[in-house]
Protein backbone atom coordinates (compact mmCIF):
# COMPACT_ATOMS: atom_id res chain seq x y z
CA UNK A 1 0.00 0.00 0.00
CA UNK A 2 2.06 2.91 -1.30
CA UNK A 3 1.25 6.23 -2.89
CA UNK A 4 3.45 8.72 -4.69
CA UNK A 5 4.28 12.18 -3.42
CA UNK A 6 6.62 14.96 -4.51
CA UNK A 7 8.95 16.93 -2.24
CA UNK A 8 11.52 19.46 -3.47
CA UNK A 9 11.16 18.10 -6.97
CA UNK A 10 11.82 14.50 -5.88
CA UNK A 11 9.34 11.67 -6.19
CA UNK A 12 8.72 9.93 -2.88
CA UNK A 13 7.01 6.62 -2.18
CA UNK A 14 4.80 6.85 0.88
CA UNK A 15 3.22 3.95 2.69
CA UNK A 16 -0.51 4.36 3.00
CA UNK A 17 -1.80 4.64 6.53
CA UNK A 18 -4.46 2.12 7.51
CA UNK A 19 -7.43 3.37 9.51
CA UNK A 20 -9.86 0.69 10.66
CA UNK A 21 -13.31 1.32 12.13
CA UNK A 22 -14.57 -1.32 14.53
CA UNK A 23 -18.23 -0.51 15.04
CA UNK A 24 -18.65 -3.44 17.46
CA UNK A 25 -22.40 -4.03 18.14
CA UNK A 26 -23.42 -0.64 16.73
CA UNK A 27 -25.54 1.04 15.33
CA UNK A 28 -28.83 -0.50 16.38
CA UNK A 29 -30.57 -0.44 12.98
CA UNK A 30 -29.77 -0.58 9.27
CA UNK A 31 -30.87 3.01 8.62
CA UNK A 32 -28.34 4.37 11.10
CA UNK A 33 -25.64 2.06 9.73
CA UNK A 34 -26.19 3.12 6.12
CA UNK A 35 -26.30 6.79 7.08
CA UNK A 36 -22.99 6.51 8.93
CA UNK A 37 -21.39 4.59 6.09
CA UNK A 38 -22.71 7.07 3.52
CA UNK A 39 -20.97 9.96 5.28
CA UNK A 40 -17.71 8.03 5.39
CA UNK A 41 -17.81 6.78 1.78
CA UNK A 42 -18.61 10.26 0.47
CA UNK A 43 -15.52 11.76 2.08
CA UNK A 44 -12.86 9.15 2.96
CA UNK A 45 -11.84 8.42 -0.67
CA UNK A 46 -10.66 12.03 -1.01
CA UNK A 47 -7.63 11.16 1.09
CA UNK A 48 -5.26 9.22 -1.16
CA UNK A 49 -2.69 8.36 1.50
CA UNK A 50 -5.12 6.34 3.65
CA UNK A 51 -6.66 2.89 3.31
CA UNK A 52 -9.97 2.90 5.17
CA UNK A 53 -11.48 -0.35 6.45
CA UNK A 54 -14.98 -0.43 7.96
CA UNK A 55 -15.92 -3.38 10.17
CA UNK A 56 -19.66 -3.25 10.94
CA UNK A 57 -21.81 -5.96 12.53
CA UNK A 58 -22.30 -9.00 10.24
CA UNK A 59 -25.93 -8.13 9.53
CA UNK A 60 -24.97 -4.88 7.78
CA UNK A 61 -22.12 -6.18 5.58
CA UNK A 62 -24.23 -7.11 2.57
CA UNK A 63 -26.12 -3.83 2.48
CA UNK A 64 -23.01 -1.69 2.89
CA UNK A 65 -21.10 -3.60 0.20
CA UNK A 66 -23.80 -2.58 -2.30
CA UNK A 67 -23.23 1.09 -1.45
CA UNK A 68 -19.58 1.32 -2.52
CA UNK A 69 -17.61 -0.14 -5.42
CA UNK A 70 -14.29 1.72 -5.15
CA UNK A 71 -10.94 0.55 -3.82
CA UNK A 72 -10.07 3.13 -1.14
CA UNK A 73 -12.60 1.73 1.33
CA UNK A 74 -12.84 -1.93 2.21
CA UNK A 75 -15.23 -3.83 4.43
CA UNK A 76 -14.29 -6.25 7.17
CA UNK A 77 -16.04 -8.57 9.62
CA UNK A 78 -15.50 -8.50 13.36
CA UNK A 79 -14.97 -12.25 13.72
CA UNK A 80 -15.26 -15.55 11.83
CA UNK A 81 -15.36 -19.26 12.64
CA UNK A 82 -12.60 -21.83 12.13
CA UNK A 83 -14.70 -24.08 9.87
CA UNK A 84 -16.05 -23.25 6.42
CA UNK A 85 -19.46 -24.85 6.90
CA UNK A 86 -21.32 -27.37 9.01
CA UNK A 87 -23.46 -27.75 12.13
CA UNK A 88 -22.20 -24.70 13.99
CA UNK A 89 -25.32 -22.78 15.00
CA UNK A 90 -24.79 -19.03 15.18
CA UNK A 91 -21.29 -19.05 13.68
CA UNK A 92 -20.16 -17.29 10.50
CA UNK A 93 -17.93 -18.93 7.90
CA UNK A 94 -15.10 -16.85 6.37
CA UNK A 95 -16.43 -17.86 2.95
CA UNK A 96 -19.80 -16.38 3.88
CA UNK A 97 -17.98 -13.19 4.84
CA UNK A 98 -16.24 -12.92 1.47
CA UNK A 99 -19.56 -13.63 -0.25
CA UNK A 100 -20.97 -10.54 1.51
CA UNK A 101 -18.23 -8.41 -0.04
CA UNK A 102 -15.72 -8.18 2.82
CA UNK A 103 -11.96 -8.42 2.34
CA UNK A 104 -10.85 -8.30 5.98
CA UNK A 105 -11.71 -9.88 9.32
CA UNK A 106 -10.77 -8.89 12.87
CA UNK A 107 -9.59 -11.89 14.88
CA UNK A 108 -8.47 -12.18 18.49
CA UNK A 109 -10.06 -8.94 19.65
CA UNK A 110 -10.01 -8.47 23.41
CA UNK A 111 -13.82 -8.54 23.48
CA UNK A 112 -13.71 -12.07 22.03
CA UNK A 113 -10.86 -13.17 24.28
CA UNK A 114 -12.85 -11.94 27.30
CA UNK A 115 -15.52 -14.47 26.31
CA UNK A 116 -13.00 -17.29 26.48
CA UNK A 117 -11.31 -17.24 23.08
CA UNK A 118 -7.78 -18.67 23.33
CA UNK A 119 -4.68 -18.22 21.20
CA UNK A 120 -5.25 -21.72 19.82
CA UNK A 121 -8.75 -20.79 18.67
CA UNK A 122 -7.45 -17.57 17.12
CA UNK A 123 -4.80 -19.58 15.30
CA UNK A 124 -7.41 -21.92 13.77
CA UNK A 125 -9.53 -18.96 12.74
CA UNK A 126 -6.58 -17.23 11.07
CA UNK A 127 -5.74 -20.30 8.98
CA UNK A 128 -9.31 -20.73 7.77
CA UNK A 129 -9.76 -17.02 7.08
CA UNK A 130 -6.60 -16.86 4.97
CA UNK A 131 -7.63 -19.99 3.04
CA UNK A 132 -10.91 -18.23 2.26
CA UNK A 133 -9.05 -15.25 0.81
CA UNK A 134 -9.51 -12.84 3.71
CA UNK A 135 -6.90 -10.49 5.09
CA UNK A 136 -6.61 -10.82 8.87
CA UNK A 137 -6.44 -8.05 11.44
CA UNK A 138 -4.88 -9.88 14.39
CA UNK A 139 -5.46 -8.16 17.73
CA UNK A 140 -3.02 -8.61 20.58
CA UNK A 141 -2.64 -6.79 23.88
CA UNK A 142 -2.08 -7.19 27.60
CA UNK A 143 -4.68 -6.48 30.28
CA UNK A 144 -2.19 -4.83 32.61
CA UNK A 145 1.46 -3.90 32.90
CA UNK A 146 3.98 -4.94 35.53
CA UNK A 147 7.48 -3.89 36.52
CA UNK A 148 8.94 -7.34 35.83
CA UNK A 149 8.12 -7.32 32.11
CA UNK A 150 5.72 -10.25 32.37
CA UNK A 151 3.42 -8.43 29.93
CA UNK A 152 6.11 -8.72 27.26
CA UNK A 153 6.19 -12.49 27.68
CA UNK A 154 2.38 -12.45 27.45
CA UNK A 155 2.48 -10.51 24.16
CA UNK A 156 5.18 -12.79 22.76
CA UNK A 157 3.09 -15.85 23.61
CA UNK A 158 0.00 -14.31 21.98
CA UNK A 159 1.93 -13.70 18.77
CA UNK A 160 3.68 -17.07 18.63
CA UNK A 161 0.60 -19.16 19.43
CA UNK A 162 -1.72 -17.14 17.19
CA UNK A 163 0.66 -17.44 14.23
CA UNK A 164 1.70 -21.06 14.79
CA UNK A 165 1.91 -22.82 11.43
CA UNK A 166 1.31 -19.61 9.45
CA UNK A 167 3.84 -19.47 6.62
CA UNK A 168 6.10 -16.53 5.89
CA UNK A 169 4.31 -16.08 2.57
CA UNK A 170 0.99 -15.61 4.36
CA UNK A 171 2.39 -13.06 6.80
CA UNK A 172 1.69 -10.37 4.19
CA UNK A 173 -2.02 -11.13 4.62
CA UNK A 174 -1.91 -10.27 8.30
CA UNK A 175 -2.12 -6.85 9.95
CA UNK A 176 -1.24 -6.79 13.64
CA UNK A 177 -3.24 -4.42 15.81
CA UNK A 178 -1.65 -3.83 19.21
CA UNK A 179 -4.47 -2.90 21.55
CA UNK A 180 -3.51 -2.83 25.25
CA UNK A 181 -6.73 -3.67 27.09
CA UNK A 182 -6.01 -1.25 29.92
CA UNK A 183 -5.89 1.62 27.40
CA UNK A 184 -9.27 0.94 25.81
CA UNK A 185 -11.97 3.50 26.53
CA UNK A 186 -13.55 6.76 25.50
CA UNK A 187 -11.04 8.92 27.38
CA UNK A 188 -8.01 9.97 25.34
CA UNK A 189 -6.08 10.21 28.62
CA UNK A 190 -6.08 6.41 28.71
CA UNK A 191 -4.15 6.07 25.44
CA UNK A 192 -0.55 4.92 25.54
CA UNK A 193 2.20 7.47 25.19
CA UNK A 194 3.57 7.52 21.62
CA UNK A 195 7.07 6.61 22.84
CA UNK A 196 5.68 3.47 24.49
CA UNK A 197 3.74 2.63 21.34
CA UNK A 198 6.98 2.82 19.36
CA UNK A 199 8.72 0.54 21.86
CA UNK A 200 5.95 -2.03 21.50
CA UNK A 201 6.12 -1.84 17.72
CA UNK A 202 9.83 -2.67 17.85
CA UNK A 203 9.17 -5.51 20.27
CA UNK A 204 6.46 -7.00 18.03
CA UNK A 205 8.75 -6.82 14.99
CA UNK A 206 11.51 -8.50 17.02
CA UNK A 207 9.20 -11.37 17.96
CA UNK A 208 8.11 -11.76 14.33
CA UNK A 209 11.71 -11.79 13.15
CA UNK A 210 12.57 -14.50 15.66
CA UNK A 211 9.68 -16.61 14.36
CA UNK A 212 10.26 -16.19 10.66
CA UNK A 213 14.01 -15.65 10.58
CA UNK A 214 13.59 -13.06 7.85
CA UNK A 215 12.90 -9.38 7.36
CA UNK A 216 9.42 -8.55 8.60
CA UNK A 217 9.65 -4.79 8.30
CA UNK A 218 6.81 -4.77 5.77
CA UNK A 219 4.38 -6.20 8.33
CA UNK A 220 1.77 -3.57 9.18
CA UNK A 221 1.56 -2.72 12.88
CA UNK A 222 -1.42 -0.66 14.07
CA UNK A 223 -2.32 0.80 17.45
CA UNK A 224 -5.73 0.65 19.07
CA UNK A 225 -6.89 1.99 22.41
CA UNK A 226 -8.52 5.37 23.06
CA UNK A 227 -7.45 6.90 19.77
CA UNK A 228 -9.20 9.95 18.31
CA UNK A 229 -8.60 13.20 16.43
CA UNK A 230 -6.73 14.65 19.42
CA UNK A 231 -3.94 12.05 19.45
CA UNK A 232 -3.95 10.58 15.93
CA UNK A 233 -0.93 12.54 14.74
CA UNK A 234 1.25 11.82 17.77
CA UNK A 235 0.34 8.12 17.90
CA UNK A 236 1.09 7.54 14.21
CA UNK A 237 4.00 9.93 13.77
CA UNK A 238 5.85 9.48 17.06
CA UNK A 239 4.68 5.93 17.64
CA UNK A 240 5.70 5.13 14.05
CA UNK A 241 2.78 2.75 13.54
CA UNK A 242 1.09 2.15 10.20
CA UNK A 243 -2.31 3.28 11.36
CA UNK A 244 -5.05 2.91 13.95
CA UNK A 245 -7.82 0.54 14.96
CA UNK A 246 -10.58 2.91 16.05
CA UNK A 247 -13.53 1.95 18.23
CA UNK A 248 -15.94 4.51 19.71
CA UNK A 249 -14.74 7.44 17.59
CA UNK A 250 -15.49 5.50 14.39
CA UNK A 251 -19.20 5.77 15.20
CA UNK A 252 -19.06 9.57 14.93
CA UNK A 253 -18.59 10.31 11.23
CA UNK A 254 -17.03 13.76 11.69
CA UNK A 255 -14.51 12.44 14.23
CA UNK A 256 -13.61 9.40 12.16
CA UNK A 257 -13.15 11.48 9.02
CA UNK A 258 -10.95 13.89 10.96
CA UNK A 259 -8.78 10.94 12.00
CA UNK A 260 -8.48 9.92 8.35
CA UNK A 261 -7.64 13.47 7.31
CA UNK A 262 -4.91 13.77 9.93
CA UNK A 263 -3.44 10.39 9.00
CA UNK A 264 -3.46 11.36 5.34
CA UNK A 265 -1.24 14.35 6.07
CA UNK A 266 1.44 12.37 7.91
CA UNK A 267 4.46 11.65 5.72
Amino acid sequence: MKSVGVKNGRILLMKKKIIIANWKMNPLDIDAATELFKKIKNNAPKFSNVKTIICPPFVYLGELSLMYSGSKISLGAQDSFWENNGSFTGEISPYQITDLGADYVILGHSDRRALGETNEIVNKKIKTAISAGLNVILCIGESERDDDGEYLRFIEEEIKESLKGISKNNLSKIIIAYEPIWAIGKSKNKAMKPANVYEMKLFILKVLKNIYDASVMETKILYGGSSGPENTESLIKEGEVDGLLVGHESLIASHFLEIIKIADGIK
